[in-house]
């Protein structure tokens, strides 16, 4: 039998995906050091949120991502 060991993405989706992965990780952190109490301040109910999400998209993006060849 022949062996396909061709990795699924690209180093590009690659590199989209850590990006994205940074962003979550960045978002999460936001909101965990919101100084308000239980986060309700701009930065646990706003800013933090947004920055998941939008690492949530990137992630997507980089999985949808097809490079041409």
């Amino acid at each position: 039998m022949e062996k396909n060991n061709k990795m699924p993405f690209g180093t590009k989706n690659y590199k989209i995906m850590l990006f994205g992965l940074a962003l979550l990780v960045v978002g999460f952190i936001v909101m965990s050091s919101d100084s308000e109490p239980f986060g309700f301040g701009f930065l646990g109910l706003t800013l933090g949120p947004i920055l998941v999400f939008l690492g949530f998209l990137v992630e997507i993006a980089a999985i949808l991502y097809n490079p041409k060849k």
